[in-house]
């Protein structure tokens, strides 16, 4: 899997703290996929497009994964530059980021405006500005990520159920 990391900050932009994100991306990808491009660009909302789009069509990644610029603050525009750029929203990975972690680490996690979508064969997905947020977020959607990323190049998809039987028995 080729990751495109962009983190989204006037602080590390302008070199005043230093980014830690990107040390957690690669650290959980790191049996299951490289960061082939990584960039810090300051909470301009062109400027987060113009990236997004560079990793979806130039570089050709399978994910993109922004870090930083989903809150409520007057230059959180994450979400925003990065709807006016995909071609499809995929509801169903945020919501189950913001679930997730509401019931397991946070209740603040309802206060995302993070999105997550497809441009061309390119899955893009809004993360937190902070390590632990990109980590507990991550982990919600890891296992399905490969999955979607096959079904973006092309690949079918068997499609199985799950009966209650099977998940009483899981548990």
């Amino acid at each position: 899997m080729k990751i495109g990391v962009l983190t989204v900050s006037d602080r590390c932009a302008r070199g005043e703290m230093e980014d830690k994100n990107i040390l957690a991306i690669k650290e959980i990808f790191s049996n299951t996929g490289d960061v082939v491009a990584y960039e810090v660009v300051p909470d301009e909302k062109d400027m987060i497009s113009k990236k997004i789009i560079q990793f979806c069509d130039e570089l050709k990644v399978d994910l993109v994964l922004t870090a930083g610029g989903t809150g409520f603050a007057p230059r959180d525009v994450t979400p925003e530059a990065t709807k006016d750029v995909i071609e499809k929203e995929v509801p169903g990975i945020p919501e189950i980021m913001r679930t997730a972690t509401f019931f397991s680490k946070t209740k603040n996690s309802v206060l995302s405006r993070a999105v997550a979508g497809i441009r061309g064969k390119t899955l893009v997905i809004n993360l937190p500005g902070n390590p632990n947020g990109v980590r507990e977020n991550l982990e919600v959607v890891m296992e399905i990520l490969p999955l979607g990323i096959s079904l973006l190049d092309g690949n079918q998809h068997v499609h199985t159920r799950i009966s209650g039987d099977d998940l009483r028995e899981k548990s």
